[in-house]
């Protein structure tokens, strides 16, 4: 009788990861969608949007696999469903490792929880600089163009950081209950 309680808490488990996956998917997906602002004049174009922001709520409420996920599914699905598919593999990457490394920095790292998030941030906006610009360079072969796009994309970064610091801690809280 044990075994059937343990295999349906399992289950039930099991899928409230599912559901929250598939929530911080979408959410990201939608963030990046259409909250955006496109940028001709920066680099190879792209945009600074919110994509970030439920990137970063799903990896300090719900940690590094939520991150990953909800990082490369939802920009990923971006790029493939909005004319950006050559870009789609490199964010997968990019985008899922820094949606891993900035759970993980949540998790493992002990301190005040600001500064946690904050080095999370950080982390994930070096990930974001550095795996950017040498997807600009696969992809355009060229070295020096790429610089163009990192003011963007520390732009983006900083934004989302600005917006999910402040309510980071309370809203693991919540999903802690």
């Amino acid at each position: 009788m044990d075994s059937t309680f343990s295999s349906a808490g399992a289950a039930k488990s099991k899928t409230r990861a599912i559901v929250i996956n598939a929530l911080f998917i979408t959410l990201t997906l939608v963030a990046t969608m259409f909250i955006n602002i496109r940028l001709p004049i920066m680099g190879n174009g792209g945009l600074i949007h919110l994509g970030n922001v439920p990137l970063f709520i799903a990896a300090f409420a719900y940690g590094r696999k939520t991150g990953a996920i909800a990082g490369a599914f939802g920009m990923g699905l971006f790029d493939l469903i909005s004319g950006w598919t050559i870009w789609a593999p490199f964010t997968f990457i990019i985008v899922g490792a820094m949606g891993f490394t900035a759970g993980l920095i949540s998790e493992k790292m002990p301190g005040n929880k600001v500064v946690v998030h904050t080095v999370a941030i950080i982390a994930a906006l070096v990930i974001k600089i550095v795996g950017y610009y040498f997807a600009e360079v696969i992809l355009y072969a060229n070295w020096v163009q790429p610089f163009g796009s990192i003011p963007g994309n520390v732009m983006q970064v900083v934004i989302a950081g600005i917006i999910v610091l402040p309510i980071a801690g309370r809203l693991k809280r919540i999903a802690g209950k």
